[in-house]
């Protein structure tokens, strides 16, 4: 167990800034880059079949799903956002949940970047996706997909290992008895008891030993 304090809030905040930027960043580059040398819905094989660059655009979520309903994804991912920021303001002090969160939030600021400002329209744009390995899943993504998923993964490992927010650990468990014949019953006796049954149920001395003055007269 780390024996670090925990982060001030200033300090969790500065660091999921850091990491939420950079990861914007580095999607909006590699998408910049894709649309700048990518042939528009045309495979171009990087690594045979286990990497290939498919340039797209979507309108939905993975695997197109709700490609006519743009906006709703819109307002999910600004609602992530803004339930994000809130956390790291008010409750973030764990190095790991700064970590987790700062690297989401990168990769739906990247994907709420092309919801806003790309054709078609505001609130309406769609999302530009170039990776492809069909050997691991047939959807075609980016790179703030990859961070949306994998920190999603990420967040719920630290809830089942019951790392909080604030990076104290849930000893609930622990604390718990696992037998529940162990505990105390009410039938035992309290120490006092033993010790007076036992007291009671010894047999009296009642004759006294000869002196050693004392002499046997017959």
């Amino acid at each position: 167990m780390s024996g670090r304090a925990p982060l001030r809030p200033a300090a969790a905040g500065t660091l999921i800034a850091i990491l939420a930027l950079t990861v914007l960043a580095a999607d909006q580059l590699a998408k910049h880059f894709a649309l700048e040398n990518l042939p528009y819905q045309e495979p171009v094989h990087v690594i045979g079949d286990f990497l290939i660059f498919y340039l797209t655009r979507n309108s939905g979520a993975a695997f197109s799903l709700g490609a006519d309903a743009t906006w709703i994804f819109t307002i999910a991912l600004s609602a992530v956002v803004i339930a994000i920021v809130w956390l790291a303001a008010t409750r973030v002090r764990s190095r790991l949940w700064a970590v987790a969160l700062g690297l989401l939030l990168g990769g739906v600021l990247g994907n709420l970047g092309d919801r806003l400002f790309r054709d078609p329209g505001f609130g309406v744009g769609h999302v530009v996706d170039f990776i492809n390995t069909p050997w691991m899943m047939p959807a075609i993504y980016n790179v703030a997909d990859m961070f949306i998923v994998t920190m999603m993964i990420g967040v719920a490992l630290l809830v089942l290992f019951g790392l909080g927010l604030d990076g104290r650990r849930d000893r609930r468990a622990a604390t718990e008895p696992d037998d529940p014949s162990a505990e105390t019953s009410d039938d035992a006796p309290a120490d006092g008891d033993v010790e007076a049954a036992a007291s009671i149920d010894a047999p009296a001395d009642t004759e006294k030993p000869d002196s050693p003055g004392s002499t046997a007269k017959d």
